[in-house]
Protein backbone atom coordinates (compact mmCIF):
# COMPACT_ATOMS: atom_id res chain seq x y z
CA UNK A 1 0.00 0.00 0.00
CA UNK A 2 1.12 3.65 -0.97
CA UNK A 3 -0.33 6.88 -0.74
CA UNK A 4 1.04 10.59 -0.50
CA UNK A 5 -0.06 13.64 1.04
CA UNK A 6 0.05 17.84 0.10
CA UNK A 7 -0.24 19.83 2.81
CA UNK A 8 1.77 23.10 3.95
CA UNK A 9 4.07 23.23 1.36
CA UNK A 10 4.76 19.54 1.86
CA UNK A 11 4.84 16.98 -0.42
CA UNK A 12 5.70 13.25 1.32
CA UNK A 13 4.92 10.14 -0.23
CA UNK A 14 4.23 7.64 2.20
CA UNK A 15 5.17 3.88 1.71
CA UNK A 16 2.87 1.86 3.96
CA UNK A 17 4.39 -1.83 3.08
CA UNK A 18 1.71 -4.71 3.73
CA UNK A 19 2.76 -7.06 6.67
CA UNK A 20 3.80 -4.44 8.41
CA UNK A 21 1.30 -2.78 10.11
CA UNK A 22 -0.30 0.82 9.15
CA UNK A 23 1.04 2.19 12.72
CA UNK A 24 4.95 0.89 11.73
CA UNK A 25 4.55 1.59 8.45
CA UNK A 26 3.53 5.28 8.62
CA UNK A 27 6.04 5.87 11.64
CA UNK A 28 9.11 4.33 9.44
CA UNK A 29 8.06 6.66 6.55
CA UNK A 30 7.62 9.97 8.51
CA UNK A 31 10.79 8.78 10.62
CA UNK A 32 12.91 8.05 7.16
CA UNK A 33 11.22 11.50 5.52
CA UNK A 34 12.88 13.75 9.17
CA UNK A 35 16.18 11.42 8.73
CA UNK A 36 16.44 11.70 4.97
CA UNK A 37 15.81 15.93 5.04
CA UNK A 38 12.75 15.43 2.99
CA UNK A 39 10.73 17.09 6.35
CA UNK A 40 13.13 19.95 6.85
CA UNK A 41 13.27 20.21 10.35
CA UNK A 42 10.61 22.98 11.89
CA UNK A 43 8.12 21.57 8.92
CA UNK A 44 4.28 21.72 10.70
CA UNK A 45 3.07 18.53 9.63
CA UNK A 46 -0.93 17.91 9.39
CA UNK A 47 -3.49 17.15 11.99
CA UNK A 48 -3.81 13.57 13.02
CA UNK A 49 -7.73 13.95 11.84
CA UNK A 50 -6.31 15.23 9.09
CA UNK A 51 -3.70 12.93 7.55
CA UNK A 52 -5.87 10.11 8.92
CA UNK A 53 -8.62 11.58 6.21
CA UNK A 54 -6.20 11.65 3.99
CA UNK A 55 -4.43 8.17 4.38
CA UNK A 56 -8.28 6.31 4.92
CA UNK A 57 -6.96 5.21 8.39
CA UNK A 58 -8.04 5.38 11.87
CA UNK A 59 -6.92 8.37 13.72
CA UNK A 60 -5.78 6.44 16.57
CA UNK A 61 -3.56 5.09 14.34
CA UNK A 62 -1.88 8.38 13.44
CA UNK A 63 -1.89 9.60 16.77
CA UNK A 64 0.16 6.58 17.96
CA UNK A 65 2.68 7.17 15.23
CA UNK A 66 3.33 10.68 16.16
CA UNK A 67 3.54 9.66 19.89
CA UNK A 68 6.45 7.32 19.28
CA UNK A 69 8.25 9.80 16.87
CA UNK A 70 7.80 12.66 19.79
CA UNK A 71 9.39 10.21 22.24
CA UNK A 72 12.24 9.16 19.80
CA UNK A 73 13.01 12.95 19.10
CA UNK A 74 11.93 13.16 15.54
CA UNK A 75 8.77 15.42 16.10
CA UNK A 76 7.97 17.93 18.78
CA UNK A 77 4.01 18.45 20.07
CA UNK A 78 3.06 21.85 21.59
CA UNK A 79 0.06 23.00 22.56
CA UNK A 80 -1.09 25.82 19.87
CA UNK A 81 2.10 24.74 17.66
CA UNK A 82 0.91 21.89 16.52
CA UNK A 83 3.06 19.05 15.52
CA UNK A 84 6.54 20.09 13.82
CA UNK A 85 9.52 17.87 13.25
CA UNK A 86 12.01 18.64 15.55
CA UNK A 87 15.14 20.40 14.93
CA UNK A 88 18.72 18.32 15.28
CA UNK A 89 22.23 18.97 15.72
CA UNK A 90 24.35 17.69 13.08
CA UNK A 91 27.92 16.90 13.92
CA UNK A 92 29.88 19.88 13.47
CA UNK A 93 32.34 19.27 10.52
CA UNK A 94 36.15 19.94 11.05
CA UNK A 95 37.02 23.51 10.81
CA UNK A 96 39.02 24.06 7.45
CA UNK A 97 42.14 25.99 8.73
CA UNK A 98 41.28 30.17 8.14
CA UNK A 99 43.02 31.55 5.61
CA UNK A 100 45.63 33.88 5.86
CA UNK A 101 44.10 37.12 4.97
CA UNK A 102 46.14 39.86 3.65
CA UNK A 103 45.40 43.58 4.93
CA UNK A 104 43.50 44.87 2.33
CA UNK A 105 45.22 47.82 0.15
CA UNK A 106 43.26 50.99 0.43
CA UNK A 107 42.41 52.71 -2.51
CA UNK A 108 42.88 56.72 -2.90
CA UNK A 109 40.67 58.94 -1.12
CA UNK A 110 40.58 61.41 -3.19
CA UNK A 111 41.20 61.48 -7.16
CA UNK A 112 41.97 63.96 -9.78
CA UNK A 113 42.95 61.50 -12.50
CA UNK A 114 42.21 63.06 -15.93
CA UNK A 115 39.66 61.07 -18.66
CA UNK A 116 35.84 61.50 -16.30
CA UNK A 117 33.36 64.00 -15.90
CA UNK A 118 31.76 65.06 -12.42
CA UNK A 119 29.49 61.96 -12.26
CA UNK A 120 27.67 63.04 -9.43
CA UNK A 121 26.46 65.97 -12.38
CA UNK A 122 24.68 63.42 -14.38
CA UNK A 123 20.94 64.96 -14.82
CA UNK A 124 19.01 61.84 -13.92
CA UNK A 125 15.78 64.31 -13.41
CA UNK A 126 16.47 65.39 -16.65
CA UNK A 127 17.08 61.81 -18.02
CA UNK A 128 14.42 59.98 -16.71
CA UNK A 129 11.49 62.32 -17.99
CA UNK A 130 13.44 62.00 -21.48
CA UNK A 131 13.03 58.45 -20.88
CA UNK A 132 9.31 58.32 -20.71
CA UNK A 133 8.74 60.53 -23.45
CA UNK A 134 10.84 58.26 -25.67
CA UNK A 135 9.25 54.84 -23.82
CA UNK A 136 5.88 56.06 -24.26
CA UNK A 137 6.70 57.24 -28.46
CA UNK A 138 8.63 54.20 -29.16
CA UNK A 139 7.57 52.34 -31.91
CA UNK A 140 7.36 48.90 -31.27
CA UNK A 141 9.71 47.19 -33.49
CA UNK A 142 12.34 49.19 -31.49
CA UNK A 143 11.79 46.43 -28.86
CA UNK A 144 13.21 43.95 -31.57
CA UNK A 145 16.60 42.49 -32.24
CA UNK A 146 18.60 44.95 -33.81
CA UNK A 147 18.03 47.09 -36.50
CA UNK A 148 20.11 49.75 -38.93
CA UNK A 149 23.16 48.75 -38.17
CA UNK A 150 23.88 52.30 -38.25
CA UNK A 151 21.58 52.84 -35.17
CA UNK A 152 18.47 54.42 -34.28
CA UNK A 153 17.57 57.20 -37.32
CA UNK A 154 16.07 59.06 -33.91
CA UNK A 155 19.51 59.59 -32.34
CA UNK A 156 21.01 60.38 -36.13
CA UNK A 157 18.78 62.83 -37.00
CA UNK A 158 19.31 64.73 -33.45
CA UNK A 159 23.05 64.33 -33.75
CA UNK A 160 23.03 65.81 -37.44
CA UNK A 161 21.07 68.66 -36.15
CA UNK A 162 23.01 69.43 -33.10
CA UNK A 163 26.63 68.45 -34.24
CA UNK A 164 26.21 70.87 -37.21
CA UNK A 165 24.99 73.59 -35.19
CA UNK A 166 27.21 73.49 -32.31
CA UNK A 167 30.13 71.80 -33.98
CA UNK A 168 30.43 73.13 -37.48
CA UNK A 169 30.31 69.23 -38.57
CA UNK A 170 28.95 68.33 -41.81
CA UNK A 171 26.91 65.29 -40.53
CA UNK A 172 24.20 63.71 -42.97
CA UNK A 173 22.06 61.46 -41.05
CA UNK A 174 22.75 58.82 -43.51
CA UNK A 175 26.39 59.03 -42.75
CA UNK A 176 26.30 58.71 -38.91
CA UNK A 177 27.10 55.54 -37.37
CA UNK A 178 26.05 54.74 -33.79
CA UNK A 179 28.63 53.29 -31.67
CA UNK A 180 29.10 52.60 -28.25
CA UNK A 181 31.78 55.22 -27.62
CA UNK A 182 35.03 56.20 -28.98
CA UNK A 183 37.45 53.23 -28.39
CA UNK A 184 34.35 51.02 -30.28
CA UNK A 185 34.64 53.68 -33.37
CA UNK A 186 38.19 53.30 -33.36
CA UNK A 187 38.35 49.65 -33.52
CA UNK A 188 35.61 49.41 -36.07
CA UNK A 189 37.84 52.34 -38.09
CA UNK A 190 41.27 50.04 -37.69
CA UNK A 191 39.21 47.59 -39.14
CA UNK A 192 38.78 49.79 -42.06
CA UNK A 193 42.28 50.84 -42.70
CA UNK A 194 43.43 47.33 -42.81
CA UNK A 195 40.26 46.33 -45.54
CA UNK A 196 42.47 49.38 -47.53
CA UNK A 197 45.71 48.07 -46.73
CA UNK A 198 46.88 51.06 -43.76
CA UNK A 199 49.46 49.57 -42.41
CA UNK A 200 50.68 52.92 -40.55
CA UNK A 201 48.44 55.58 -38.33
CA UNK A 202 49.95 58.99 -36.95
CA UNK A 203 49.23 59.57 -34.00
CA UNK A 204 50.02 62.93 -31.65
CA UNK A 205 53.19 62.04 -29.78
CA UNK A 206 51.60 62.97 -26.12
CA UNK A 207 48.25 61.03 -26.39
CA UNK A 208 46.49 58.50 -24.71
CA UNK A 209 48.08 55.56 -24.36
CA UNK A 210 45.16 53.04 -24.55
CA UNK A 211 44.03 54.21 -28.57
CA UNK A 212 47.75 53.19 -29.61
CA UNK A 213 46.99 50.01 -28.10
CA UNK A 214 43.95 49.91 -29.96
CA UNK A 215 45.80 50.47 -32.96
CA UNK A 216 48.48 48.11 -32.85
CA UNK A 217 46.07 45.13 -31.59
CA UNK A 218 44.40 45.81 -34.97
CA UNK A 219 48.16 45.38 -36.23
CA UNK A 220 48.72 48.97 -37.36
CA UNK A 221 51.96 50.39 -36.33
CA UNK A 222 51.86 54.28 -34.66
CA UNK A 223 54.26 57.17 -35.99
CA UNK A 224 54.64 59.43 -33.45
CA UNK A 225 54.21 63.24 -34.52
CA UNK A 226 55.45 65.96 -32.32
CA UNK A 227 53.37 68.32 -30.60
CA UNK A 228 53.82 72.05 -29.11
CA UNK A 229 52.12 74.91 -28.39
CA UNK A 230 50.05 74.98 -31.48
CA UNK A 231 49.04 71.22 -31.48
CA UNK A 232 50.63 68.79 -33.53
CA UNK A 233 52.89 69.51 -36.21
CA UNK A 234 50.96 67.99 -39.02
CA UNK A 235 53.41 69.64 -41.78
CA UNK A 236 55.82 66.85 -40.80
CA UNK A 237 52.62 64.30 -42.10
CA UNK A 238 54.37 64.96 -45.58
CA UNK A 239 56.33 62.23 -46.99
CA UNK A 240 56.42 59.66 -43.90
CA UNK A 241 53.70 57.73 -46.28
CA UNK A 242 51.76 57.01 -43.26
CA UNK A 243 47.76 55.95 -44.03
CA UNK A 244 45.73 57.85 -41.45
CA UNK A 245 46.16 60.33 -38.76
CA UNK A 246 44.78 60.68 -35.54
CA UNK A 247 44.25 64.42 -34.17
CA UNK A 248 42.51 65.97 -31.23
CA UNK A 249 42.34 69.17 -32.65
CA UNK A 250 39.72 71.20 -30.02
CA UNK A 251 41.71 70.37 -27.57
CA UNK A 252 44.79 68.08 -27.31
CA UNK A 253 45.55 64.79 -24.75
CA UNK A 254 46.91 65.25 -22.59
CA UNK A 255 49.11 68.76 -23.31
CA UNK A 256 45.44 70.84 -23.45
CA UNK A 257 46.29 72.90 -26.44
CA UNK A 258 44.29 73.53 -29.77
CA UNK A 259 45.55 72.56 -33.24
CA UNK A 260 46.30 76.38 -34.94
CA UNK A 261 44.49 76.91 -37.97
CA UNK A 262 47.98 76.81 -39.85
CA UNK A 263 48.37 73.00 -38.72
CA UNK A 264 44.65 72.47 -39.46
CA UNK A 265 45.11 73.60 -43.12
CA UNK A 266 48.18 71.28 -43.27
CA UNK A 267 46.55 68.42 -42.19
CA UNK A 268 43.82 68.95 -44.87
CA UNK A 269 46.41 69.30 -47.58
CA UNK A 270 47.98 65.92 -46.68
CA UNK A 271 44.93 64.00 -46.45
CA UNK A 272 44.07 65.54 -50.24
CA UNK A 273 47.46 64.98 -51.64
CA UNK A 274 48.01 61.53 -50.13
CA UNK A 275 44.43 60.47 -49.98
CA UNK A 276 45.14 59.63 -46.49
CA UNK A 277 42.12 59.49 -43.94
CA UNK A 278 42.57 62.09 -40.63
CA UNK A 279 40.52 60.36 -37.59
CA UNK A 280 39.00 63.95 -35.29
CA UNK A 281 38.91 62.97 -31.62
CA UNK A 282 36.42 66.05 -30.66
CA UNK A 283 37.76 65.52 -27.04
CA UNK A 284 36.40 67.80 -24.70
CA UNK A 285 34.98 69.87 -27.52
CA UNK A 286 31.90 71.12 -25.63
CA UNK A 287 33.51 72.78 -22.85
CA UNK A 288 35.64 75.89 -23.37
CA UNK A 289 35.79 78.92 -20.81
CA UNK A 290 38.71 81.45 -22.32
CA UNK A 291 37.71 81.58 -25.66
CA UNK A 292 35.48 81.44 -29.16
CA UNK A 293 34.05 77.72 -29.68
CA UNK A 294 36.95 75.99 -31.97
CA UNK A 295 34.79 74.26 -34.84
CA UNK A 296 35.52 71.09 -35.89
CA UNK A 297 38.69 70.06 -38.28
CA UNK A 298 35.79 67.78 -39.71
CA UNK A 299 33.95 71.54 -41.42
CA UNK A 300 37.42 71.98 -43.22
CA UNK A 301 36.47 68.21 -45.12
CA UNK A 302 34.28 66.55 -44.54
CA UNK A 303 35.43 64.19 -47.24
CA UNK A 304 38.87 63.52 -45.77
CA UNK A 305 38.13 63.77 -42.18
CA UNK A 306 36.16 60.98 -39.92
CA UNK A 307 34.41 62.75 -37.31
CA UNK A 308 34.17 60.69 -33.72
CA UNK A 309 32.63 61.81 -30.95
CA UNK A 310 31.00 60.58 -27.51
CA UNK A 311 28.54 61.27 -24.53
CA UNK A 312 31.16 60.42 -22.14
CA UNK A 313 32.44 63.35 -20.97
CA UNK A 314 29.36 65.81 -21.71
CA UNK A 315 26.88 63.06 -19.47
CA UNK A 316 28.28 60.05 -18.55
CA UNK A 317 30.56 57.29 -19.70
CA UNK A 318 28.74 54.79 -18.42
CA UNK A 319 25.86 55.25 -21.17
CA UNK A 320 28.28 53.76 -23.92
CA UNK A 321 27.34 56.20 -26.55
CA UNK A 322 29.43 57.24 -29.23
CA UNK A 323 29.21 58.22 -33.09
CA UNK A 324 31.08 58.62 -36.47
CA UNK A 325 30.44 60.96 -38.89
CA UNK A 326 31.92 59.04 -42.16
CA UNK A 327 32.61 60.62 -45.70
CA UNK A 328 30.46 59.68 -48.15
CA UNK A 329 32.49 56.80 -49.76
CA UNK A 330 33.15 55.27 -46.24
CA UNK A 331 30.16 54.24 -44.92
CA UNK A 332 29.57 50.91 -46.71
CA UNK A 333 32.95 49.92 -45.64
CA UNK A 334 31.56 51.42 -41.76
CA UNK A 335 28.64 49.18 -42.01
CA UNK A 336 31.02 46.30 -43.12
CA UNK A 337 32.97 45.79 -40.64
CA UNK A 338 30.67 46.88 -38.05
CA UNK A 339 27.79 43.78 -39.14
CA UNK A 340 24.51 43.89 -40.32
CA UNK A 341 22.34 45.20 -37.59
CA UNK A 342 23.11 47.06 -34.62
CA UNK A 343 23.78 45.53 -31.24
CA UNK A 344 25.89 48.41 -30.02
CA UNK A 345 23.74 49.89 -27.44
CA UNK A 346 20.46 49.86 -25.96
CA UNK A 347 17.49 51.34 -28.67
CA UNK A 348 15.93 52.08 -25.68
CA UNK A 349 19.34 54.67 -24.93
CA UNK A 350 19.23 55.68 -28.17
CA UNK A 351 15.70 56.96 -28.41
CA UNK A 352 16.07 58.74 -24.86
CA UNK A 353 19.06 60.76 -26.17
CA UNK A 354 17.56 61.75 -29.15
CA UNK A 355 14.34 63.32 -26.85
CA UNK A 356 17.09 64.91 -24.61
CA UNK A 357 19.01 66.46 -27.47
CA UNK A 358 15.14 67.74 -29.42
CA UNK A 359 14.22 68.81 -26.11
CA UNK A 360 17.11 71.63 -25.73
CA UNK A 361 17.74 70.07 -22.23
CA UNK A 362 21.39 68.54 -23.84
CA UNK A 363 22.30 72.34 -24.29
CA UNK A 364 20.97 73.02 -20.77
CA UNK A 365 23.11 70.59 -19.75
CA UNK A 366 25.86 71.39 -21.26
CA UNK A 367 25.54 74.83 -20.59
CA UNK A 368 25.68 74.25 -16.54
CA UNK A 369 28.80 71.91 -16.18
CA UNK A 370 30.64 74.58 -18.09
CA UNK A 371 29.72 76.84 -15.32
CA UNK A 372 30.92 74.19 -12.58
CA UNK A 373 33.95 73.40 -14.50
CA UNK A 374 35.16 76.66 -14.76
CA UNK A 375 34.67 77.55 -11.16
CA UNK A 376 36.69 74.70 -10.46
CA UNK A 377 39.40 75.19 -12.60
CA UNK A 378 39.72 78.91 -11.16
CA UNK A 379 40.16 77.68 -7.88
CA UNK A 380 42.34 75.35 -9.18
CA UNK A 381 44.64 77.83 -10.79
CA UNK A 382 44.23 80.41 -7.79
CA UNK A 383 45.56 77.25 -5.03
CA UNK A 384 48.93 76.41 -7.44
CA UNK A 385 49.04 79.23 -9.47
CA UNK A 386 52.17 81.03 -7.50
CA UNK A 387 54.13 77.32 -7.22
CA UNK A 388 53.71 75.98 -10.54
CA UNK A 389 53.14 76.57 -14.28
CA UNK A 390 49.47 75.72 -15.25
CA UNK A 391 48.47 75.55 -18.50
CA UNK A 392 46.07 73.75 -21.45
CA UNK A 393 43.10 75.74 -19.30
CA UNK A 394 41.26 77.32 -21.97
CA UNK A 395 39.26 74.33 -22.21
CA UNK A 396 38.30 70.75 -21.28
CA UNK A 397 38.07 68.92 -18.12
CA UNK A 398 41.95 69.00 -16.93
CA UNK A 399 44.98 71.22 -16.47
CA UNK A 400 49.14 70.67 -16.80
CA UNK A 401 50.91 71.54 -13.89
CA UNK A 402 54.61 71.71 -14.74
CA UNK A 403 57.01 70.41 -12.35
CA UNK A 404 61.01 70.54 -12.12
CA UNK A 405 62.87 68.25 -14.29
CA UNK A 406 63.05 64.75 -12.88
CA UNK A 407 60.66 65.35 -10.35
CA UNK A 408 57.14 63.52 -11.57
CA UNK A 409 57.72 60.50 -10.00
CA UNK A 410 58.29 61.65 -6.38
CA UNK A 411 55.59 64.32 -6.67
CA UNK A 412 53.43 60.92 -7.41
CA UNK A 413 54.54 58.99 -4.86
CA UNK A 414 53.78 61.62 -2.41
CA UNK A 415 50.03 62.41 -3.40
CA UNK A 416 49.76 58.57 -2.82
CA UNK A 417 50.86 59.77 1.15
CA UNK A 418 48.37 62.31 0.93
CA UNK A 419 46.12 59.88 0.00
CA UNK A 420 45.20 61.19 -3.65
CA UNK A 421 45.51 59.91 -6.82
CA UNK A 422 47.54 61.82 -9.73
CA UNK A 423 48.50 61.09 -13.04
CA UNK A 424 52.16 62.19 -14.65
CA UNK A 425 52.43 63.55 -18.48
CA UNK A 426 55.31 61.21 -19.29
CA UNK A 427 52.71 58.20 -19.31
CA UNK A 428 51.29 59.15 -22.12
CA UNK A 429 54.46 60.14 -24.00
CA UNK A 430 55.06 58.23 -27.30
CA UNK A 431 57.98 55.31 -26.81
CA UNK A 432 59.38 56.74 -30.04
CA UNK A 433 58.55 60.22 -29.82
CA UNK A 434 61.38 61.96 -30.53
CA UNK A 435 61.16 65.02 -28.43
CA UNK A 436 62.63 66.18 -24.95
CA UNK A 437 60.74 64.21 -21.93
CA UNK A 438 58.42 66.68 -19.96
CA UNK A 439 57.96 66.69 -16.09
CA UNK A 440 54.32 67.62 -15.32
CA UNK A 441 50.88 66.67 -14.08
CA UNK A 442 47.44 66.07 -16.00
CA UNK A 443 44.82 67.36 -13.31
CA UNK A 444 41.28 65.94 -13.92
CA UNK A 445 39.61 68.60 -11.50
CA UNK A 446 36.19 67.38 -13.24
CA UNK A 447 36.26 63.97 -11.66
CA UNK A 448 35.97 64.77 -8.05
CA UNK A 449 32.12 65.00 -6.69
CA UNK A 450 31.08 68.83 -5.62
CA UNK A 451 31.30 67.02 -2.11
CA UNK A 452 34.86 65.95 -2.67
CA UNK A 453 36.62 68.80 -4.36
CA UNK A 454 37.64 70.68 -1.41
CA UNK A 455 39.53 68.32 0.75
CA UNK A 456 41.07 67.11 -3.09
CA UNK A 457 42.62 70.18 -3.80
CA UNK A 458 44.20 70.58 -0.21
CA UNK A 459 45.36 67.77 -0.73
CA UNK A 460 46.93 68.31 -3.72
CA UNK A 461 48.30 71.73 -2.51
CA UNK A 462 49.96 69.58 0.00
CA UNK A 463 52.08 67.08 -2.22
CA UNK A 464 53.17 70.07 -4.42
CA UNK A 465 57.09 71.07 -4.19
Amino acid sequence: MTDSWATFGADLHLELVAGRGLRAGLTESLREAARGGRLAPGTRLPSSRTLAADLGIARNTVAEAYAELVAEGWLTARQGSGTRVAERVRPRRAAAPAPVRRPARRGPSYSLMPGSPDLGGFPRAAWLSAARRALTDAPNEAFGYGGDPRGRVELREALAGYLARARGVHADPERIVLCSGFAHGLQLMTRVLRARRVREVAVEAYSLDVHRDLLASGGLRTRPVPVDACGARTAELAGTGTGAVLLTPAHQFPTGVALTPGRRAAAVDWARSTGGLILEDDYDGEFRYDRQPVGALQGLDPDRVVYLGTASKSLAPGLRMGWIVAPPGLVDELLAVKGRTDWTSSALDQLTLAQFLTSGAYDRHVRGMRLRYRRRRDELVAAVGERVAVSGIAAGLHAVLDLPGGTERSVIQAAAWQELALEGLRRFRHPDADMPPRDALIVGYGTPSDSAWTPTLAALTATLP
